[in-house]
């Protein structure tokens, strides 16, 4: 999942010169509405990955998500793939696809099956604060006053709202809890590393869904090498054989997700004028998912639990837009 925006990247020293956008705020549009999907997109892999596994449904949704943006990139640009694409280009989108997708989004989804979409989305808003501390330890970025109370704002409030007791029937039990949290944060960073990468790939002029496709395809390719060294291809066959429903809900979420959501997301990196603002919008999927965890998932949302969402997330906004 790539949507927690791009991240930060005016301190990983990689935003070079924008792309001029094809209409006015069209980097941000892009940035809104990949973080509208990106609500969506969980609730359907929480929902598929809780009947069929979270393993299947990783690798079964990136093998359909290429399927899918290849045939569309072969219906724009009269190939399935970016054969125009540079060397550099592939392996940092390659790079990019296996960190952030094969790995960070494994990662995720046991977190969705095991707390939920709602908290799992609130960890994974930490994205855009782990891209400004990579760009801090490992390429020597400044770090101020505001970057440093931004940072400290969001930790607060996912802290407050991660640490508030269980009561209810929703209760998890605390071992569990605890693990779908760290595999959140897991997701996090696989983000965090994924969009660093993805950014240099767009170092020439590279069309969005050409860099989409080589990173989703990327993705697929190793996840299914890695199923087929570990034994479990008839496995995953037969778990989409005897459960049409999972089937029906993974492929509602790739649609939302990894082809509708990662296009705007990717869009949102090329064109925005202010990549803060950017990162910003994309990080609303946990205000979102506020209602959704109540109607769909019968999660007892607090006043705790709103506050520290909208204190997590103004922690974003003092971050990148002061």
């Amino acid at each position: 999942m790539i949507q927690i925006g791009a991240l930060g990247l005016q301190w990983a020293g990689l935003l070079q010169e924008v792309t001029v956008p094809p209409f006015p705020l069209a980097g941000e549009l892009a940035a809104l509405a990949a973080s509208l999907l990106f609500s969506i997109g969980p609730t359907f892999f929480t929902l598929s990955g809780r009947i069929i596994g979270s393993a299947v449904l990783n690798r079964s949704r990136l093998l359909l998500a290429t399927t899918v943006l290849m045939i569309i990139h072969w219906a724009l640009y009269g190939q399935p793939l970016p054969l125009e694409a540079g060397q550099a280009a592939w392996g940092w989108f390659a790079l990019s696809g296996v960190i952030g997708l094969t790995l960070g989004d494994a990662a995720l989804f046991q977190a969705f099956v095991q707390i939920g979409p709602r908290l799992s989305m609130l960890v994974y808003s930490l994205a855009p604060i782990l891209t400004a501390l990579l760009g801090w330890l490992w390429l020597g970025d400044r770090l101020n006053a505001q970057h440093a109370l931004g940072i400290g704002v969001t930790l607060l409030g996912v802290l407050w709202v991660v640490s508030e007791r269980q009561t209810g029937n929703t209760q998890i039990e605390p071992r569990v809890y605890a693990s779908g949290l760290f595999l959140a944060f897991l997701g996090a960073i696989g983000q965090a590393v994924g969009l660093v990468a993805a950014r240099q790939g767009f170092a020439g002029d590279l069309a969005v869904l050409s860099g989409q496709v080589l990173r989703m395809g990327s993705a697929a390719v190793a996840i299914w090498l890695l199923t087929l060294f570990s034994g479990q291809v008839r496995h995953t066959i037969q778990t989409l054989r005897s459960n049409p429903l999972g089937v029906r809900f993974m492929m509602l979420a790739v649609v939302f997700g990894p082809v509708l959501g990662v296009w705007f997301s990717l869009a949102s990196v090329k064109y925005a004028a202010n990549i803060g603002v950017a990162s910003t919008l994309q990080s609303l999927p946990p205000i979102f998912l506020i209602p959704i965890g109540y109607f769909f998932f019968k999660e007892r949302v607090t006043g705790r639990a709103i506050v520290g969402t909208l204190l997590a997330l103004s922690g974003v906004g003092i971050l990148f837009l002061l």
